[in-house]
């Protein structure tokens, strides 16, 4: 069986495994009970619809119409297929319905029509407009796509955008911004030529020519040749940019000394010679599907000055229109705009045209299997999955729809509400937020003790760029700044330091490791061995000043990582047993767990101090601990070992911290459900809110829980906070991500502000 079979085999398996489709509707409130019920639908849902009655913008607030996005085509003209009929386009529109919901959580309807003229078209979705927040029109064929979207915009009160024609003008012209910026293009001097004069490219041209690019320094071509004022089958929008010149007439002569070259029409209709004859520094947009106008591969080798883009994921600067759609209708829905104008398109083209000058986030460097994406000729548009879209492009535009006077609603605290967009999709990272802004007011030095790792030194950079903390690297240095050249990694005047080679504090470590060891078996000629450790050295270097914090083990096992930390520096004073604590973000917010990585086995007075370690801490991060002490058993339903050694530890912690908001022992159940804590157990001091700080009684059941929250809960997991020691020293997980390594940075500098 051939590939391209298989291919075909796999897609038709996708769509009719289990329930048939991609979509399904889902309840959004309880409906476990005859109550719920009885709210839901009869006679409860009557006083919603007596409101909404009274006062119709109400129905933004009782019903989904305000999230609720309809797909609607008539499946004329579906994606490269053709005219296929509106039955056949809605595996399309689902497809179309899935995106919206995962990119900017909008829910939708997908309808597929039978209408096959502009007047059926629009009287039917107008009558649609008490349903839904916003129309999104799909596939549908020119010119009547022209005629449709107009009509709807002019006669609609709520955001119509055929996306197939805008969504590829913003995204281009967000690129074609980049591009020229790279390039030292103006807009108002390139020379433009268009192959394609379908719905996409007239919208494209359209919108260029707003940023500033000139009527006059452009050609198009369609699928009949040069569109110039002598010929006699131009419609009126294609004759809105007819040329007058006579002198050229075909595509090849028009490339010669032209800037830019864009693209939607057909595959393979460029040559190399073509992109050859351009002006100097091209940009060639070629986004046909799925063959470009010219291959990626012969473009890129016919010219070394080239930028270049296509409608392919498999290779650089992908044009997708899923950078613009999600964002554009959940900005201007979430303000109650009224149309979709051309302020909140530009500012979608500007908003997504600046992200991309940001650092990337590291998941989207793994997502592509890259090393270091950054401003230039490879990356001249975001890629699809950076979670930062929602928030900068969906403010932008509803910003612009605020300032053009189209919008219902306002919003007044942007950062508020970029947040809740975040929120939206599972990215609550809010007290990382915090905790990196608290970082940023006073950054410490961070040592790291295992810098020659490409992982280690993105994290620094990143560290650095943001302001976190000024990094010190361990390890040699050859092989450091290999990688830093290698991975185009730039730590600037950076400190780099080979313990190995012997430093002229190595005898200083080497004497106060021996002082504080000689008596547990270490020689002075021993410790002088041991401080050429990265791990001796970089302990020895926070113990004396020189660094405010250490990070290691990404390569090594915790306990091997551990023991130098604490034959160096020791714990706090008081404190009689370390501790490990990680802090799980989940949607309801974070919980804190320990002991998670050290203790295997504590006392009730273990627990007790191991409790006080993160209580102290989690106070720190200006978060109220809620602290349950775990079992299997509920307030002494059952006497084994391990619940009489919670339960006695919580009379400790209640006899000695009486104002320590804590209770057990409770199974995990009742500790995060406060109703059902309350209905059982009304006495525990914990009623009314759930535990937010969870307290094992062993490493076993600590270590067990966290991972199995990592891996099945959709849970972020930021740790092992290492606690008691006397100065900051923070333990990575084994092969740690970069994201997991700079939370852990940021952890150590408030670490090191406290202590």
């Amino acid at each position: 069986m051939s590939n391209t079979t298989n291919r075909k085999q796999d897609a038709l398996d996708y769509h009719s495994s289990g329930r048939p489709g991609k979509i399904e509707v889902v309840p959004s409130k309880p409906t476990n009970s005859q109550r719920d019920l009885a709210l839901a639908y009869s006679p409860g849902v009557a006083e919603p619809c007596l409101e909404i009655a009274r006062n119709p913008e109400d129905v933004y607030k009782y019903t989904a119409k305000g999230n609720l996005v309809a797909v609607i085509s008539n499946g004329t003209a579906v994606l490269g297929l053709g005219n296929i009929g509106p039955a056949a386009s809605k595996p399309v529109m689902e497809g179309k319905g899935l995106l919206f919901k995962i990119f900017a959580d909008i829910d939708v309807f997908d309808l597929e029509i039978n209408a096959t003229t502009a007047d059926e078209f629009v009287n039917v979705v107008k009558a649609l407009e008490p349903t839904f927040g916003g129309v999104n029109l799909e596939d549908i064929a020119a010119p009547m796509c022209f005629e449709i979207e107009r009509r709807l915009k002019e006669e609609m009160n709520i955001p119509v955008m055929h996306d197939d024609q805008h969504g590829t003008a913003i995204i281009t012209s967000a690129a074609l911004i980049n591009a020229c910026e790279l390039q030292r293009k103006k807009l108002d001097k390139i020379k433009l030529v268009v192959s394609g004069a379908g719905a996409a490219a007239v919208s494209c041209i359209k919108l260029y020519l707003k940023l500033g690019v000139k009527k006059e320094n452009m050609l198009v071509f369609d699928k009949d040749g040069i569109v110039n004022i002598d010929r006699t089958d131009l419609d009126p929008i294609r004759m809105e940019f007819a040329t007058s010149r006579k002198d050229i007439m075909t595509l090849s002569q028009a490339m010669k000394d032209a800037d830019v070259f864009l693209g939607l029409s057909a595959g393979n209709i460029v040559s190399a010679e073509m992109i050859q004859s351009m002006a100097k520094n091209p940009i060639v947009f070629a986004l046909a599907n799925p063959d470009p106008e010219i291959a990626y591969d012969i473009a890129i080798k016919s010219r070394k000055d080239l930028i270049m883009a296509t409608g392919r994921s498999d290779f650089p600067n992908q044009v997708n229109n899923v950078l613009g759609f999600p964002y554009i209708f959940r900005g201007a829905m979430d303000v109650r705009a009224t149309t979709i104008n051309e302020e909140m398109k530009i500012a979608a083209v500007k908003a997504i045209a600046e992200l991309t000058k940001l650092p990337v986030p590291e998941v989207v460097n793994l997502a592509y299997n890259a090393t270091n994406l950054k401003f230039g000729k490879d990356y001249i548009i975001p890629k699809p999955i950076d979670s930062r879209l929602i928030s900068i492009v969906s403010s932008a535009v509803a910003k612009a729809a605020m300032e053009s006077g189209v919008a219902r609603k306002q919003i007044t605290n942007w950062p508020a509400y970029q947040e809740e967009l975040q929120i939206r999709l599972g990215a609550d990272d809010k007290i990382l937020r915090n905790i990196a802004s608290k970082a940023k007011a006073a950054p410490k030095r961070v040592v790291f003790a295992e810098a020659d790792n490409y992982k280690i030194l993105k994290a620094a950079q990143i560290v650095k760029d943001e302001g976190i903390a000024t990094p010190i690297l361990l390890g040699n240095i050859t092989k450091i700044q290999k990688l830093l050249l290698d991975h185009d990694i730039t730590l600037g005047d950076i400190e780099i330091i080979d313990p190995w080679v012997g430093t002229d504090d190595s005898e200083k470590y080497a004497q106060h490791l021996y002082e504080k060891r000689q008596r547990r078996g270490i020689t002075l000629y021993e410790a002088r061995k041991l401080v050429r450790d990265r791990n001796y050295y970089g302990s020895s270097m926070v113990e004396f000043g020189q660094a405010d914090a250490l990070i290691s083990g990404l390569t090594k096992n915790y306990k091997n990582t551990l023991k130098p930390a604490l034959q160096v520096i020791g714990t706090k004073p008081g404190v009689k047993k370390i501790a490990g604590m990680y802090m799980m973000l989940t949607k309801k917010g974070p919980v804190f767990l320990g002991d998670t990585t050290v203790n295997p086995d504590p006392t009730a007075q273990d627990m007790v101090d191991i409790t006080a370690l993160i209580h102290e801490t989690v106070t720190g991060l200006n978060i109220t601990p809620r602290i349950a002490l775990l079992s299997y058993s509920n307030f002494g339903s059952n006497n084994g070992p391990v619940p009489l050694k919670t339960r006695n530890a919580t009379a400790l912690l209640k006899e000695k911290y009486p104002d320590m908001i804590v209770d057990g022992e409770m199974q995990a159940n009742f500790a995060m459900n406060a109703e059902l804590l309350q209905g059982n157990y009304p006495f525990s001091k914990l009623n009314g809110i759930p535990a937010n700080t969870l307290i094992f009684p062993n490493l076993e059941s600590g270590n067990i829980a966290y991972k199995l929250l990592q891996e099945l809960g959709n849970v972020e997991a930021v740790g092992p906070i290492l606690l008691g020691l006397n100065k900051p020293v923070h333990v990575l997980q084994m092969d740690s991500s970069v994201r997991e390594i700079v939370n852990m940075v940021t952890i150590a500098v408030v670490d090191a502000q406290m202590k």
